[in-house]
């Protein structure tokens, strides 16, 4: 293959490389938003979760509350049965005492419960809140998933077929040009052959050596810039 050939050869390559490298970022933007996507989805259902939650543990305690609710009401109405059976003044005193000590204690718990249970109905109106974003962000992730699914099956698509056309153009590169060509691509962000012209190269936009801008014209070899080290390849003289 001669110079000139290769040169077409790289020229094409390079243009197919950024044509990829442009798939590849619109692939990747597509990943990047599907993971917004969830990582938004999963805030909200971590909200309800916890929502949830608390509405678990507000509702033991309720249950708690009841208990002890019980367990007063039944102290209180076995003291006031002992009432008619009680002889001495001082017993019927203790006892009086008792059954006031229970009242105030079954007021104090039935307060606790009307807490608890405004707490749990503002708890039960705010997860009904997320319940419903949850639901309707559940229904936009998966009508944009679909949408982008698409779209990456066609970014994939395209670079299998880059994928393919790339292979049938380094093959046709000796070893060591192909070599260099990576290497410039990767060092370079995508962009390893440029055109000189005007006696620069238009890669850093430095001018070149006259004798070296000269050897463009003979194409004996494929030259590299010197201050960027791009391979070179001679464009339209103005």
């Amino acid at each position: 293959m001669t110079v000139p050939e290769q040169l077409q050869v790289l020229k094409a390559l390079q243009v197919l490389d950024r044509e990829r490298r442009e798939l590849l970022e619109n692939r990747q933007q597509l990943d990047d938003e599907l993971a917004k996507l969830q990582v938004e989805l999963d805030r909200v259902q971590e909200m309800v979760d916890s929502l949830a939650g608390t509405i678990a543990e507000r509702q033991e305690e309720r249950r708690e509350l009841l208990g002890k609710l019980e367990h007063e009401r039944g102290l209180a109405t076995r003291a006031e049965s002992r009432l008619p059976q009680i002889k001495t003044q001082r017993e019927y005193l203790a006892v009086l005492k008792e059954v006031d000590t229970a009242k105030k204690q079954i007021k104090e718990l039935n307060d606790q419960i009307a807490g608890k249970d405004r707490e749990l109905e503002a708890l039960h109106a705010d997860k009904g809140e997320k319940d419903a974003e949850l639901a309707a962000l559940d229904e936009q992730t998966v009508a944009r998933r679909a949408e982008i699914e698409a779209v990456a099956a066609e970014l994939d698509a395209g670079l299998a077929e880059h994928g393919r056309q790339r292979d049938s153009l380094t093959g046709q590169l000796p070893v060591a040009l192909r070599k260099r060509y990576e290497m410039l691509l990767e060092r370079r962000k995508g962009l390893a052959v440029v055109e000189a012209r005007n006696g620069a190269c238009l890669g850093c936009h430095m001018q070149l050596p006259p004798q070296l801008f000269n050897r463009l014209y003979v194409a004996k070899e494929v030259q590299n810039c010197p201050h960027c080290n791009r391979l070179l390849y001679l464009g339209e003289q103005g």
